[in-house]
């Protein structure tokens, strides 16, 4: 579809994939919120409504997390070096990633979704695919599913959402991207390949520029152009698996489920420093700094992680993860960190550092799981710490409480000796 051919958004403009068109045989919804980061935060800054708001890039090395679509007019996008958003829109308003805040309100999201069908699967903190096809008696039908949870979005939470409803989860998706800002899509199941075949090649799953270059060299530009293109050529050119994939979806098959709330892989968080540093007492301040947001995060959701991982990334970009599975899973910062450390020291690289990170992985819900006291650990200790520190910041603000090692040095000397986890 031309742009000429779309409306705001990439609805056509006759209607034909609109949010009224015929949704007979369709049952699957792609929600993707809109700019989700950056909207959170103009959600409680309204003052910000309407500029170009960045968030992340804060920071010689920071990388953009998101950008609003004022914002992306500029050429901003999300991974983006900070440096070169500041560039392309040095008016723009850089605000730094508050990951509790857009965690609160994908739950917020998420529990809309919920109310309408038990068949979520979630794909991220801002997207999810719904089946909605056992809610037609009680809601009516997909299309009319969608723009309810599109009015309750942004009714209760004050944000908007763009909807792709279709018959398969790939088309859904596509649908989704082309509804956006703040629109619906509905892609009739009889007209499928209408929508999906005056597409560019690289609309399709899979296919990254390098695959896309592949393909454009053959003629291929469309995924019209793939379809009728012999799969054994394809197969050819991109190797078996590759060539099968694309000349499935470019007939608009994809057979895969909704599949409701897999559990996340791993949970963690990491940092870039703003330069290259080899100094211990800072790499353990961070690396404590990190175990507490990769435990909250944990606790926040209800998991437990039975391996701690740790990613160190050298001055030449060398990246190096080691790891360690614990005898009892776990969601507490002393502990996460205890041995984040360890697997630290072990490696020991002596050479300059640009990146950390710490991460928990094998989780599982930490009502299934033991979770065993250490030997001879008092009866209230770390995890009650753990707890009565988030309630606590749930009440204050994050920074109600923060181990002394965190703190910023007094002239007085009043901080614990750097790295002291647990002050």
């Amino acid at each position: 579809m031309g742009r000429s051919q779309l409306q705001r958004g990439g609805v056509d403009r006759g209607g034909r994939f609109g949010p009224d068109a015929d949704d007979t045989g369709c049952a699957v919804l792609h929600v993707d919120m809109d700019a989700f980061f950056a909207s959170v935060e103009v959600r409680r800054r309204p003052e910000l409504r309407g500029k170009p708001v960045i968030v992340g890039g804060v920071g010689p090395r920071g990388v953009v997390s998101a950008a609003s679509y004022q914002a992306r007019e500029y050429g901003v996008h999300s991974a983006m070096p900070g440096a070169r958003a500041r560039r392309l829109c040095p008016h723009a308003v850089f605000l730094p990633p508050d990951f509790a805040a857009y965690s609160e309100a994908s739950r917020a999201v998420m529990s809309i979704f919920h109310d309408v069908t038990p068949l979520v699967e979630p794909l991220s903190l801002d997207e999810a695919f719904l089946d909605v096809a056992g809610c037609r008696r009680r809601l009516g039908s997909a299309g009319q599913v969608a723009k309810l949870i599109r009015r309750r979005i942004a009714d209760e939470q004050g944000l908007t959402a763009s909807v792709g409803v279709a018959a398969t989860k790939f088309v859904a998706k596509l649908a989704s991207t082309q509804a956006k800002p703040d629109g619906l899509a509905v892609v009739p199941a009889a007209e499928t390949l209408d929508f999906l075949h005056p597409l560019p090649v690289s609309a399709l799953w899979g296919v990254g520029e390098r695959t896309a270059e592949t393909l454009r060299r053959l003629g291929l530009r469309t995924v019209a152009d793939i379809a009728h293109t012999p799969v054994t050529s394809l197969r050819s050119a991109l190797g078996n698996a590759a060539g099968s994939h694309v000349h499935e979806l470019s007939w608009g098959r994809d057979p895969r489920r909704v599949t409701p709330e897999a559990v996340d892989k791993s949970i963690g968080a990491e940092t870039t420093f703003d330069v290259d540093i080899d100094d211990s007492a800072t790499l353990r301040t961070t690396m404590l700094a990190l175990a507490g947001k990769t435990a909250a995060r944990l606790r926040r959701v209800g998991l437990v992680g039975r391996t701690v991982v740790i990613k160190v990334r050298f001055a030449d970009f060398r990246t190096v993860t080691r790891s360690r599975t614990l005898a009892s899973p776990t969601d507490v910062t002393r502990e996460v960190f205890d041995t984040a450390w360890a697997l630290y020291e072990a490696l020991r690289p002596g050479e300059r550092i640009r990146l950390i990170g710490v991460r928990a992985e094998n989780l599982l819900p930490a009502g299934q799981a033991s979770l065993q006291p250490q030997l001879g650990a008092p009866e209230q200790g770390w995890r009650e710490a753990d707890r009565a520190a988030d309630a606590a910041r749930a009440r204050f603000g994050s920074a109600a409480v923060t181990p002394a090692s965190l703190l910023p040095q007094t002239d007085g000397g009043g901080s614990a000796a750097p790295g002291e986890p647990g002050d």
